[in-house]
Formats: structure tokens, sequence, C-alpha cells
């Protein structure tokens, strides 16, 4: 199973906020996942975000593969180098 972590859409049309989730790659975008990890909001200056760091450290260690913009929000929070 390909465990991925990355963006789950939420909030308004032509005003999206978005929850970082850890889902299989087989599931639809804004489908079902395995758990939440924390938020992202772009919408706001500056951008907003919150990562639950030990979830997203534990994840990494079992695999998880992280998309481009998650593996960004990743290195901000401090998760990654």
């Amino acid at each position: 199973m390909a465990v991925k972590i990355r963006l789950k859409r939420m909030g308004a049309k032509k005003a999206p906020s978005y929850r970082v989730v850890v889902a299989d790659a087989r599931y639809p975008r804004d489908g079902r996942f395995i758990e939440e990890i924390g938020t992202y909001n772009p919408q706001r200056n500056p951008s907003e975000y919150k990562i639950d760091v030990e979830a997203a450290q534990k994840w990494l260690k079992n695999g998880a593969q992280p998309t481009d913009t998650v593996r960004a929000l990743l290195k901000k929070a401090g998760v990654i180098e």
C-alpha cells in the first residue's frame, strides 16, 4: 500500500484551505484518508499552517511519501531538513 502525505481541499469556491492528511495513494484527493495531521491556509498573508510534528515524523518513518507542497510545509515546520 503506497501511503502519501498530501493536501485535502476544503473551504469555499475560489477560497481554498487545506487539511494535511495521510492517505492511500489510490484514494481520490478529497476522499477517504487514514489520519489528519495538520492544516494549511494559503489565503492568509503570510500563509498559515499547523502541523502535528510527532504524527508527521511517525508517518515519514513508516515510509509515507509527502507531495511537493507538503514537503515544503514540513520543511518550514522543521519536521524534515
